[in-house]
């Protein structure tokens, strides 16, 4: 990811149903800088097209036969790490939202966004980006343990939302390092207490807390 926008973002479209797909597809390629090689119909032939076409960005449903959004999603993050995923779905109940942001997706967007919502999230999506759908945030907030007693002095340290920034931005620990002027075992030593103060298990749950508190814009532009 986190490439220019010299040739057309290339996208590989997942969805079960071949109206919606037909649907999405409209609005994308009407922007000049999106272009989607491949449509699948399911979670298996979705994994056989991204093997094949290695896209910039997979769009996937949730529920889809034969294997889920979800699925496909953890399945990228092992055999094609690089690939930034965009959940496009109906589903916005919690255990849907949980699971998506276990996995590793890069955005989680309802159907009910509107065309340039969605096409601004395959842009934050191909850049490195989160693209978090507002509702699904505040699922979030709702969702958020009653135990979670958030302390002020329990606030991430000015370097720790530094850090936490760039994540939000995309980078790797390796740019966020460098442009920190500190080394990568920091980043992590920093990254670990992110996590542990925000009780997130991934780097897109941080985010989307961090944006549940106001920390951070939902405007990752």
């Amino acid at each position: 990811m986190n490439k220019l926008h010299s040739s057309p973002i290339r996208i590989l479209l997942a969805d079960d149903h071949s109206v919606v797909r037909a649907g999405i597809r409209q609005f994308l390629e009407q922007s000049e800088e999106m272009h989607v090689i491949a449509e699948a119909a399911d979670g298996e032939e979705a994994k056989g097209l991204i093997s094949e076409h290695l896209p910039d960005v997979a769009v996937l449903d949730i529920q889809m036969p034969k294997a889920t959004g979800i699925e496909v999603t953890r399945w990228v993050r092992e055999n094609h790490k690089d690939i930034g995923i965009l959940i496009l779905t109906a589903f916005d109940e919690t255990p849907y939202i949980s699971a998506v942001i276990q996995s590793g997706a890069n955005g989680y967007v309802l159907k009910t966004a509107t065309p340039q919502e969605v096409i601004q999230a395959v842009h934050n999506v191909h850049e490195g980006k989160s693209a978090i759908d507002q509702l699904i945030i505040q699922k979030m907030m709702t969702q958020m343990d009653p135990a979670f007693d958030f302390h002020q002095k329990d606030k991430p340290t000015k370097r720790e939302m530094e850090v936490l920034q760039a994540v939000a931005k995309g980078f790797t620990n390796k740019a966020i390092g460098i442009q920190l002027n500190i080394s990568d075992r920091t980043v992590q030593g920093h990254l670990a207490n992110i996590f542990n103060k925000l009780q997130a298990s991934s780097r897109t749950e941080a985010v989307m807390r961090a944006v549940s508190f106001g920390w951070l814009s939902t405007d990752l532009k």
